[in-house]
């Protein structure tokens, strides 16, 4: 640093602060995208290799595990968010919520990778396409089916959640059980 980088009081200047900001947020996006080409070029050819391990051909063993991943790395994630939004405003939520949403991306890594291969468009995607449509077929559309009941089943107890929340602050009137209608002494005649 130069002397006219320093303040009299020791500090450094506002031009040498942001200059040091600048250069670290070009260092860091550089290493970001880098970091994506390279697991771009690879995520989806390993990702398709071990689901061709794991269902070895099989059309059964490709929908089972499909639905198990789709089903799992669906719901989980979407009622962790859910804990996450539910606890935020209270004691050490914010701790909890953030723990719950990293968990939450974690645990959607499969169906996300799996995603990365049926929508992707480059070399990697089309040879992850190729290996499971070969070697693990049917797990890509199972993998669909389990992730559209996964968020079916989440909306579903969403509703439920804020239908019995909205009840307990809103309380109908009481169902009033019908009375009796009053009974009329009988009718005697005098003779």
């Amino acid at each position: 640093m130069t002397s006219s980088e320093v303040r009299s009081d020791g500090q450094k200047s506002t031009l040498a602060t942001w200059r040091t900001r600048i250069i670290a947020a070009v260092v860091v996006s550089a290493v970001l995208i880098g970091t994506y080409f390279i697991l771009a070029a690879f995520i989806p050819r390993w990702w398709a290799q071990r689901i061709a391990d794991l269902v070895s051909g099989s059309f059964s063993k490709g929908i089972g595990w499909g639905l198990v991943y789709g089903l799992l790395c669906t719901a989980l994630p979407l009622f962790l968010m859910l804990l996450a939004a539910m606890i935020w405003k209270r004691r050490a939520g914010k701790f909890i919520a953030g723990a719950a949403a990293l968990l939450a991306v974690i645990l959607a890594i499969p169906n996300l990778m799996t995603l990365s291969i049926a929508l992707g468009n480059n070399n990697a995607a089309h040879a992850g396409q190729r290996i499971l449509d070969v070697d693990a077929p049917a797990f890509r559309g199972a993998s669909l089916v389990g992730a559209i009941v996964a968020a079916v089943i989440f909306l579903a107890s969403v509703s439920l959640i804020f239908w019995r929340r909205w009840r307990r602050k809103h309380p109908g009137k009481q169902a009033v059980p019908p009375t009796a209608a009053p009974q009329t002494p009988p009718v005697t005649q005098d003779t």
